[in-house]
């Protein structure tokens, strides 16, 4: 599996930029990768559950609780980073076909997710850093936006990053595509807005 320095330089082939050895590397293109790839990375992250980075965590209360509106807080996990949260666990709701479907009210403040609820047991996106856990889309996904991102400072050219941006939205519904066939799929939980449609 390819190294952040493999995934920079797939973003700079794009570009037609030299390609570089180390993020640390004086020239202006390591500069633009070390600049902009764990913001890069944390977006395509954040944009998708995707398989690799869906994690399962029960909280502990903090000892302070909100100030009003809730009853308790609980700070968001760092091990790995909290990016997105994607449901408060329901057990009322089947988490064997909809993992992520909650009824649960909360709401995140800042590093904090506040509710009524006496325990919390999520399921988020976690930060993970480690490329060797990344498949080949979702790898070339972070390429194409990183490449997106650099495209004007390197290129200079505004058509070069509209052209990159549309690529990378192309790589980023392939990759999440073939991401989310990994596994049973979801079923939408019914409820009363779903019975009244149907």
């Amino acid at each position: 599996m390819p190294s952040v320095v493999d995934i920079c330089n797939e973003a700079l082939d794009l570009l037609g930029a030299a390609t570089i050895t180390a993020l640390t590397q004086n020239s202006k293109e390591a500069r633009l990768c070390n600049r902009n790839y764990e913001l890069v990375r944390d977006a395509v992250l954040r944009a998708h559950p995707w398989n690799i980075a869906v994690t399962r965590k029960e909280l502990a209360q903090d000892a302070t609780a909100p100030a009003f509106g809730f009853t308790y807080q609980y700070t968001l996990p760092t091990e790995p980073f909290c990016l997105r949260v994607l449901s408060f666990f329901d057990s009322n709701v089947n988490s064997d076909i909809a993992a992520y479907d909650s009824n649960v009210m909360y709401k995140i403040e800042g590093r904090k997710i506040l509710s009524n609820e006496g325990t919390c047991r999520i399921v988020y996106i976690g930060r993970i850093e480690d490329t060797e856990q990344y498949d080949s889309l979702l790898s070339s996904a972070i390429a194409h936006r990183l490449a997106a991102e650099t495209a004007y400072a390197i290129t200079g050219s505004g058509t070069v990053a509209q052209t990159m941006n549309a690529q990378y939205e192309q790589r980023l519904r392939e990759a999440k595509s073939i991401d989310a066939m990994e596994g049973y799929p979801e079923q939408p939980q019914a409820d009363t807005y779903t019975n009244i449609r149907f």
